[in-house]
């Protein structure tokens, strides 16, 4: 005899699903307006989260040195200080080789076109000197239809420039702050919920920085690691201005996408002026080769590990970060996945049953005797 349908259990059934879209429906309109009002607010948040970026980078040090007796603010004052120094440095480290070269390079860059220019005119392209004229004036002639919005584009890329620098000295002196008074900053949050918040959000928030403190470790590695072998590929190719590409490469990594294919095009720019195209077609093949290892081996390795994600999460966290928010969503991907990992796992935590403790009585399985 077929069986039937049971009508009392179909309608629990949709009833049970109707109850669950409807929750499902709920979270995702509070995710929405979550996400809606850290947009409006967006100017006060990135320089936060840049500068709690920076204090995780500069934390040990500055614990390092509370450690040892010193005041708070002092201890601050040397870490912030010291990390201004070195990020002088590291610009310097790059600006002044470039600089000493300079007039190398114009020649160098002069000699490139003009080496493109010739390849061009021989076979297979056979483009001559009156075509390239042609498509010069045409690219002139463009230029000056397009004035108004390069002018646009100009004021665009200023304003965007003024809006970086203001946030770099709002991120440095929340890093001060966030480095005097951090401690103090979870007790303080503790007293001002009430009940089991007291207890959850301090909970939730101390394993957040240390999430927060592995990203950045492990991210700094990633960069480590693509500079330095990157760096020896551009040395043994005899490349000028290694040890600037290296730093630029290290600094890169901490943007993605954007950060490592700027880099890469410098490097292999520079390659191209000083050592000519075959070279420069290696360091390209070099390059390359390296960001793979970085974006399917080294970065997803190394941050799964650091944070308690598996490496496919960590692809598919950069690839939707990306496709929502750009650089800035390539960028903050990770550690907001792995916040959310943390505040999920420490849910499961609290609504899990206890262990199940054995009676006093019983013995291990195997009769095994404990002694």
């Amino acid at each position: 005899m077929p069986r039937t349908l049971s009508s009392t259990k179909t309608r629990a059934a949709l009833r049970e699903s109707s109850r669950i879209s409807l929750e499902l429906l709920l979270i995702l309109v509070m995710a929405t307006a979550v996400l809606w009002a850290l947009g409006q607010m967006w100017s006060v948040i990135w320089p936060l989260v840049v500068g709690l970026l920076l204090t995780t980078l500069t934390w040990p040090l500055a614990r390092l040195l509370r450690g040892w007796g010193w005041p708070p603010a002092l201890a601050a004052s040397v870490v912030t200080l010291l990390f201004l120094l070195v990020a002088t440095g590291i610009v310097a480290l790059i600006a002044v080789p470039v600089a000493s070269q300079s007039g190398e390079l114009a020649d160098g860059v002069t000699e490139g076109i003009e080496r493109v220019r010739e390849w061009a005119a021989g076979p297979p392209l056979n483009i001559d000197d009156a075509q390239i004229a042609q498509a010069t004036d045409s690219a002139a002639a463009r230029l000056q239809s397009s004035a108004g919005s390069l002018v646009s584009a100009v004021v665009a890329g200023v304003s965007t420039v003024v809006d970086g620098v203001i946030t770099a000295v709002l991120a440095l002196f929340l890093m001060f702050f966030f480095l005097k008074d951090g401690p103090r900053f979870l007790p303080w949050l503790a007293g001002q919920l009430p009940g089991r918040l007291a207890i959850d959000i301090p909970a939730v928030a101390a394993r957040s920085w240390d999430t927060l403190g592995a990203f950045v470790r492990s991210q700094a590695l990633v960069g480590l690691l693509d500079a330095i072998l990157i760096g020896l590929g551009l040395w043994a190719l005899g490349v000028p201005l290694v040890l600037p590409l290296a730093v630029l490469t290290f600094i890169s990594a901490f943007i993605p996408v954007v950060g490592a294919l700027f880099a890469g095009v410098v490097a292999v720019l520079i390659a191209l002026v000083f050592n000519g195209p075959t070279d420069a077609l290696i360091a390209l093949a070099i390059i390359i080769v390296v960001q793979q290892l970085e974006g399917n081996v080294f970065q997803p390795m190394i941050q799964s590990r650091g944070l308690g994600l598996h490496a496919a999460v960590v692809l598919l966290a950069v690839t939707l970060g990306g496709s929502l928010a750009g650089i800035v969503g390539s960028l903050l991907a990770v550690p907001v996945a792995a916040l959310i990992a943390v505040a999920w796992n420490y849910v499961r935590e609290q609504l899990s049953h206890p262990p199940q403790e054995p009676e006093g009585d019983e013995q291990p399985a195997g009769g095994a005797v404990v002694s």
